[in-house]
C-alpha cells in the first residue's frame, strides 16, 4: 500500500528559510531508517510557492489559466513529501508518528494520504483486465 506523508508548508518554509542543522540531521536519520526498512519510495522537499506555478481550469473543457506564485494561505501549501510503500494503514501511521517535526519549532504538520492503486480505479481495472 502506498501512502504519501505530505509535509505542510509554514511561514518559514514559504519564506525560503532552510531548516536548522539539528533538524536536517534528524530528518536524515529518519530517512535512513525508512530506507533501511525498505519502505521509502521517494522523499523530496519543495521550493517555496514564490517559485511555483498554479494551473486552474475555470471552464469545463476549457484551457487552463496559469498563475505565478507566491500563493497565500501557507497552511494549505505543501513543503515536501515522503512516499512510502507499507503493508497497512497502521504501519503508515507508525512511520508518520516517528517523523521529527518537519518544520521545527512546533510549526510542522504532516498529512498522511493513501495513494490510489491502478486496480482501484474502475476504468483502469477494466482496461487492465482486457
Amino acid at each position: 500500500m502506498l501512502f504519501m506523508m505530505i509535509v505542510k508548508a509554514s511561514n518559514n518554509s514559504e519564506a525560503g528559510k532552510l531548516p536548522s542543522s539539528e533538524l536536517i540531521e534528524a530528518m536524515t536519520k529518519y530517512n535512513e531508517e525508512l530506507v533501511k526498512a525498505g519502505v521509502r519510495v521517494a522523499a523530496k522537499g519543495l521550493h517555496p510557492s514564490s517559485n511555483g506555478i498554479r494551473l486552474s481550469y475555470p471552464k469545463p473543457g476549457g484551457k487552463p489559466v496559469m498563475m505565478d506564485g507566491p500563493f497565500t494561505e501557507s497552511n494549505e501549501l505543501i513543503a515536501g513529501f515522503i512516499l512510502i510503500d507499507v503493508k497497512s494503514r497502521e504501519e503508515a501511521i507508525e512511520w508518520a508518528m516517528r517523523m521529527p517535526d518537519p518544520q521545527g519549532q512546533g510549526e510542522g504538520q504532516i498529512e498522511l494520504r493513501q495513494v490510489f492503486e491502478a486496480l482501484e480505479l474502475p476504468k483502469n481495472a477494466e482496461m487492465l483486465a482486457k
